[in-house]
């Protein structure tokens, strides 16, 4: 399973001088995304990719992966 980790695109968003309005022009995603992704929502493969690409970083950057079933 994976956890996408809202806490952890912030962060990097901060460290590079990337605001929430400029992540999502640059990603061309709405502000829902972003919000289901807070919430540990299910997003689209497509989504994570364009908000990586806006913030300039791999997928392990924004992504925690876990294995829930152990």
């Amino acid at each position: 399973d994976t956890v996408s980790s809202d806490e952890e695109a912030k962060a990097l968003a901060k460290e590079k001088g990337i605001t929430t309005s400029r992540i999502l022009e640059e990603a061309n995603i709405s502000a829902n995304i972003l919000t289901r992704m807070k919430r540990n929502e299910y997003i689209s493969l497509e989504s994570v990719e364009k908000i990586c690409r806006a913030l300039q970083c791999d997928i392990s950057d924004i992504l925690d992966f876990t294995d829930e079933g152990k």
